[in-house]
C-alpha cells in the first residue's frame, strides 16, 4: 500500500488530529491560538505579563501583540481553564456553523467581522466597562461570551443545557453568569463580553427591522477572500496556472469561493444587502 494511503488509513481512525482538522476555519485557529498561548504562559515560553492587555505598554512601548494576546490566554492550568477551553471551541463552533448574514450569506467571511468587530469593541469599552465592573486584563472569556451571547440571539429557541438543566439557547448565557456566581468565580468578564455582543446584536438585527438602517458590513476584501457562505478550500489546479484553467470539466475556482450561504434572504454583499435585519426566533 502506498505511504500516502497508510496516512489517509490512520487519519480515518479518528483521534486529536482528526478531530481538530474537522473544526470550521476560525474555530480551528482560534483554538489552536489559545490553546498555545495557554500552554506557553503556564510553561515560562512567554512572560504572562506580556500576554496582558495595558494601555501604558502599548502606548510607549509599541508593545502592538497586546491587542491580541488578551483574547487568546485563558488562565493558568486548572479545571476552570480547561473548561473555558472547551467552551470556546463549543460556542465558536456553534455561532461559526450559521451566523448573522451581515454581506457574506451568514458565513466564514461575515463570522470573522463579528470577531473584528468583538475585538475592537471590547478594548475600546475596557477601560469604561472596567470601572463599573473591574473587568480584568484579559478577554478570552469576553470575546467567548460575545460570541456565546450573540449566537444566542440568533439561535434563541435552539436547545442548550448546563450542568444537565435543558433551557433555551437564549437563557443560556446568563444561567452561566449565575453559576459563575454562585460558584465564587470572576463573572464580570461575562458581562463586559455579553454587553458587546448585545451592541452588535441591536446593530445588526433590532437597528435595521425598527429603524431601516443597516450600519455592520463585512469588508469586502474578506468576502474576497472567504467568499460567500461556509468557506471551502479552493479547487486545485490541473495545469491551468494560478489563474484561469480548468479542474475536469469544471471552471477553475479561485481562492475563497464558498457554499451556498445559509442565510439567502439577503444579497451576498457586503454593501448592499437591502434593509430589513434577521428576525429574532426566525
Amino acid at each position: 500500500m502506498p505511504p500516502a494511503a497508510n496516512v489517509q488509513g490512520l487519519d480515518d481512525t479518528g483521534g486529536p488530529q482528526a478531530w481538530f482538522h474537522s473544526l470550521p476555519l476560525v474555530t480551528k485557529y482560534w483554538f489552536g491560538a489559545a490553546l498555545i498561548t495557554t500552554i506557553a504562559g503556564n510553561f515560562g515560553f512567554v512572560n504572562v505579563m506580556k500576554l496582558i492587555f495595558d494601555w501604558d505598554s502599548v502606548y510607549q512601548y509599541f508593545e502592538l501583540w497586546r491587542f491580541v494576546t488578551p483574547f487568546l490566554f485563558v488562565g493558568k492550568f486548572d479545571f476552570n481553564t480547561l473548561m473555558a477551553l472547551y467552551m470556546l471551541q463549543s460556542f465558536s463552533q456553534r455561532y461559526e456553523l450559521e451566523p448573522y448574514n451581515t454581506g457574506a450569506g451568514g458565513g466564514t467571511a461575515d463570522y470573522v467581522f463579528s470577531i473584528m468587530f468583538g475585538m475592537v469593541m471590547i478594548v475600546v469599552s475596557y477601560v469604561p466597562m472596567g470601572m463599573i465592573l473591574a473587568v480584568p486584563p484579559l478577554f478570552s472569556r469576553t470575546l467567548m461570551f460575545f460570541v456565546l451571547y450573540v449566537w444566542s440571539k440568533r439561535h434563541p429557541t435552539s436547545p442548550a443545557s448546563i450542568w444537565g438543566i435543558e433551557m433555551k439557547a437564549i437563557h443560556l448565557p446568563f444561567a452561566y453568569v449565575i453559576v459563575s456566581v454562585l460558584m465564587g468565580g470572576q463573572y464580570t468578564d461575562l458581562l463586559h463580553g455579553i454587553a458587546v455582543g448585545h451592541l452588535f446584536y441591536f446593530l445588526v438585527d433590532v437597528v435595521p427591522i425598527v429603524y431601516g438602517k443597516d450600519y455592520l458590513h463585512t469588508p469586502q476584501f474578506l468576502i474576497d477572500k472567504l467568499g460567500v457562505g461556509a468557506y471551502v478550500a479552493p479547487l486545485p489546479t490541473a495545469g491551468g496556472g494560478a489563474r484561469g484553467g480548468a479542474v475536469g470539466n469544471n471552471t477553475w475556482q479561485p481562492p475563497g469561493r464558498a457554499n451556498p450561504p445559509t442565510d439567502p434572504a439577503r444579497p451576498a454583499r457586503g454593501h448592499d444587502w437591502g434593509n430589513g435585519g434577521q428576525r429574532l426566533g426566525s
